[in-house]
């Protein structure tokens, strides 16, 4: 079965801070990571290929927003996207790409929680 949970973005205050924490809690390293200027916090990833990074936030958007749970869509991203809209809710980032890391879009459900959709990249 394919994973339909497949990542999460953490907010964070402080990267470093916060990757030592992960890093002590899980028993395993969370690497500092950059992608195109943008620091984060690779969380472990096991045989799943479910994982997560921790993002540095101010810390309004924490306590506001909280993490950033990405939904498996695989193949069918515009679909997602298109039926979500039906529901009338905002779309917050139109289809993104992130390299080879795959396409999402950002928006919030039926209940004002925001969410990302991903797919694998675009061919």
């Amino acid at each position: 079965m394919i994973n339909q949970i497949v990542w999460v973005d953490i907010p964070v205050v402080d990267l470093d801070r916060a990757i030592k924490f992960y890093s002590a809690i899980l028993a395993a390293e969370v690497e500092k990571k950059v992608f195109e200027n943008f620091s984060f916090g690779l969380l472990p990833c096991v045989q799943t290929g479910v994982s997560g990074c921790l993002v540095a936030k101010g810390p309004d958007e924490i306590t506001g927003k909280g993490a950033l749970i990405y939904f498996n869509v695989e193949g069918r991203l515009d679909d997602a996207i298109n039926q979500a809209k039906g529901f009338d809710v905002e779309v917050v980032e139109e289809k993104t790409s992130m390299g080879e890391h795959g396409i999402r879009a950002v928006l919030f459900d039926s209940e004002g929680n925001k969410i990302a959709l991903h797919s694998s990249p675009e061919s």
